[in-house]
């Protein structure tokens, strides 16, 4: 029940808190400058800052054959929470009563009751609760008057342009990643953007063109996977970082029809099947298509390490 998991996850403290609310998908620089905000405003009113998400994405609750794109897992999201620099994350467990909470019911039982808060900073398009049709416009005004009622100050934040007449955003991130952007991606997200799984056997199709790969099992079945194409990544695993070039896609030169996320490591030579890996992107490359032969792909593939080079090089 709503009141018990609450009760398993949280207990109050005396201190008032300064909390912000949100899944936070990717925990992009508009979440940071958004922390940043929130421990501004938590050190100018003394008050403790809290950030407060959720461990599923509201749209799975309500409709549960919706399959989210994922910047980040939860582990993901948790670790890049806390190093935004605000100490407390609470994770709830967002379930049909709680989405069946109005507003001002979240306002009271959640945060003031639950959690302490003496103050809801609001992203700039943020709005919670259930809605219905007696509330179906309500918005930051309407907070503010909630909060006035229960001793709840409401301020609502700033976001984060990126000069370009866009805010910085998870569905932008999602939009750029899908057209293979990953450096339009990484200068919204602040960071490379990153997929972490295991290395598994493949067809070894690599391996008899000169390029061994690794095979990349995705951890988290619901992580977004980047346009099909070829990039230039850095393969981090057993401690280190290595050069690399990815390969996501069907292999259609070989008549492939299954996803497939092969990892060139360049200048490794080892065994690396079991091992845990995380890929992180810097440029796309191309875009993955079919070639007359396994030679002339075996051409195009040194081509794409000579570019991968340079392009790692730089940064």
């Amino acid at each position: 029940m709503f009141g018990v998991t609450l009760h398993l996850k949280m207990r109050k403290t005396e201190q008032k808190k300064a909390v912000t609310v949100g899944f936070f998908d990717g925990v992009h620089r508009g979440h940071q400058y958004l922390m940043q905000q929130l421990r501004q405003v938590a050190e100018a009113r003394r008050l403790e800052p809290m950030v407060v998400t959720f461990e599923q994405h509201p749209r799975q609750v309500l409709s549960t054959d919706y399959r989210p794109q994922l910047l980040s897992t939860p582990a993901e999201k948790s670790e890049l929470l806390r190093a935004t620099g605000v100490g407390l994350v609470r994770v709830l467990a967002f379930d049909r009563t709680m989405a069946a909470l109005p507003a001002r019911d979240f306002m009271r039982q959640v945060l003031r009751e639950e959690l302490g808060a003496g103050l809801l900073l609001t992203g700039y398009d943020n709005r919670f609760g259930h809605r219905s049709a007696d509330n179906a416009t309500e918005g930051f005004d309407d907070y503010v008057g909630y909060g006035r009622e229960l001793g709840i100050e409401v301020v609502r934040a700033l976001p984060l342009s990126l000069g370009n007449g866009q805010n910085a955003s998870s569905s932008l991130v999602r939009r750029l990643l899908a057209e293979g952007d990953a450096e339009g991606a990484a200068a919204c997200l602040g960071r490379q953007y990153a997929l972490s799984g295991t290395v598994v056997a493949g067809e070894h199709i690599g391996h008899r063109l000169g390029f061994p790969t690794a095979n990349l099992r995705v951890d988290h079945a619901l992580k977004m996977i980047p346009a099909a194409g070829v990039y230039a990544v850095w393969a981090c695993t057993a401690g280190r970082r290595y050069p690399a070039m990815m390969n996501i896609g069907t292999r259609p030169t070989f008549n492939g029809r299954q996803q497939a996320l092969e990892v060139h490591i360049i200048g490794f030579d080892g065994d690396l099947y079991g091992q845990d890996m995380t890929v992180c992107f810097a440029a796309r490359l191309r875009a993955e298509r079919p070639f007359d032969s396994a030679e002339a792909l075996a051409q195009q593939l040194e081509q794409d390490k000579q570019a991968t080079i340079k392009i790692l090089q730089k940064i």
